[in-house]
């Protein structure tokens, strides 16, 4: 056995140790995990973060979310990990990335900001946008050698939605673009596990409008962080180990993408669509 190997072994021991035990052979609160987690957290992060900012965000998070405290300890710190590897915040103002609880585990849900944030640290990134397009506005678009796009919003009512798109563009000169009606937005939505609720009901919009970003960074050289994040989005992670970041865990079955107003309130529910 290498050394790297025998010392993640040890790692992964210590970490085991301490979630069973707390001094009187109590296992530790949830809260105090996350605490002795933070010099962890703290070589996890960007320069630019704060383990500190992370760890009271985590805290407060599983304060508004009960059901998070109801889920396994190691999917919550795992789903904790993967924000501060991806130098994503979970939860609060930003939006960026979201801690779901369903079925006992923590879910890491990508959010829309945090997929726009890790498309912006790439040296390449110029612009990214998403929009829906109503029936009122003046919206042209031509696929093949010559691609265009034309998208004049109208000051006046404007009527219903009939197409969403995002497009981007590259500090060397390239663009792409991705078109979907709403029939393609029906077709995404109908194939995840909760058609009828859950952000699909309650966020209809940022659910369209992240389904076209997802449908982009196909055509894009994303970076390796955004890669990473794609892969994770929607997973259960429960070794909080670093390495662990490039084997993503399982996914829950349909797709479990967060509001992007920052709340909860879209949370995953059951097929009988209670939450």
């Amino acid at each position: 056995m290498t050394t790297t190997a025998r010392n993640a072994v040890a790692r992964r021991a210590e970490n085991v140790g301490a979630v069973q035990q707390n001094g009187n052979g109590q296992a530790p609160s949830l809260q105090q995990q996350i605490d002795r987690m933070r010099p962890e957290i703290a070589r996890a992060l960007p320069k630019h973060m704060d383990a500190d900012r992370i760890a009271r965000i985590a805290l407060t998070t599983l304060r508004r979310t009960p059901k998070l405290g109801e889920c396994s300890p190691e999917s919550f710190l795992g789903a904790l990990m993967t924000c501060s590897q991806l130098g994503v915040e979970p939860g609060g103002p930003t939006g960026e990335a979201y801690l779901v609880p369903f079925k006992g585990e923590v879910t890491f849900v990508l959010g829309y900001r945090g997929m726009a944030k890790l498309f912006w640290q790439s040296p390449m990134a110029k612009s990214l946008s998403a929009q829906v397009v109503y029936e009122n506005d003046h919206f042209e678009y031509e696929y093949g050698l010559d691609q265009r796009l034309t998208h004049r919003p109208s000051l006046g009512g404007r009527g219903g939605p009939i197409a969403y798109y995002a497009v981007a563009t590259t500090t060397s000169g390239g663009s792409a673009f991705v078109v979907l009606s709403p029939e393609d937005i029906e077709k995404h939505r109908k194939h995840s596990a909760f058609p009828n609720g859950g952000p699909w009901r309650d966020h209809y919009e940022a659910m369209a409008k992240k389904t076209c970003v997802r449908e982009l960074f196909k055509l894009l050289p994303i970076s390796v962080e955004l890669a990473q994040a794609d892969a994770q989005d929607g997973t259960v992670r429960t070794d909080a180990q670093p390495e662990a970041l490039d084997a993503a865990g399982p996914y829950i079955a349909g797709e479990q993408l967060a509001p992007s107003d920052g709340s909860l309130e879209g949370e995953l529910v059951d097929e009988g669509g209670a939450a």
